[in-house]
């Protein structure tokens, strides 16, 4: 492919004046100043073999060409990496606040919500004394060969 190249800038230089112009438009599409900057080297190095020179130069510019335009990729894509980690860590650090703003009001509520519980009457178990049930429980007791569960509750009989 770049001797074709090589071998249309030597058709350039020897072909008439009609068919350079349509070979320039084509070279320029090509090439751009590349090939002026490859030309203007070979003409101030004058190597032994110039159109091996020109080639090199150019199969040279496009490996430099191709490597900048990878690095360019790769710290875009970077950029945009960096860019969405940065957004993630704000969106974990909102997560966090909202999370700690949802306990402490749980912890407010909880706070307001537990002497009004223990001071209403709504809980009288937890007001009544106990003692007397406490008596009488602990008078009950069981006869030997009599089984210490109430004769109201039923059994369970677990099987496998």
């Amino acid at each position: 492919m770049l001797w074709d190249s090589v071998s249309a800038v030597a058709f350039f230089l020897l072909s008439p004046y009609k068919v350079r112009s349509m070979e320039t438009a084509y070279l320029k599409k090509c090439f751009g100043n590349n090939l002026t900057q490859a030309l203007a080297e070979v003409a101030s190095v004058r190597p032994s073999d110039p159109i091996e020179y020109l080639a090199h130069w150019l199969y040279h510019y496009r490996d430099v060409t191709n490597a900048e335009e990878k690095k360019r990729q790769e710290e875009a894509q970077l950029k945009e990496e960096y860019g969405r980690s940065l957004k993630e860590g704000r969106m974990a650090e909102m997560v966090k606040q909202e999370e700690e703003q949802i306990q402490q009001r749980c912890d407010k509520c909880h706070q307001e919500l537990l002497p009004e519980a223990l001071s209403s009457n709504k809980t009288p178990a937890l007001q009544e004394d106990k003692a007397p049930l406490e008596k009488e429980t602990m008078g009950q007791t069981s006869q030997p060969g009599v089984s210490s569960v109430a004769a109201e509750m039923p059994q369970r009989v677990f099987t496998s």
